[in-house]
């Protein structure tokens, strides 16, 4: 299946949930906010929902600083 992630195509074959996507690509999940086709989805949804080919999926990590 490929996929947009952050505007970058990748083709991930073995990767069927959101959840997945969060746990491979981000270090701390729970400051991540994800956005599938436009969507935003909340964290308690990422294991349930289903990645199809072509989807365009956003991560948004939050960071401190000052």
């Amino acid at each position: 299946m490929k996929v947009t992630i952050n505007g970058t195509v990748k083709e991930l074959p073995n990767i069927s949930y959101l959840s997945e996507i969060v746990t491979q690509y981000c270090k701390e999940p729970k400051h991540v906010i994800t956005e599938v086709n436009g969507q935003i989805i909340p964290a308690n949804l990422w294991g349930n929902t289903a990645l199809k080919d072509g989807d365009t999926i956003e991560l948004v990590a939050f960071v401190g600083g000052g």
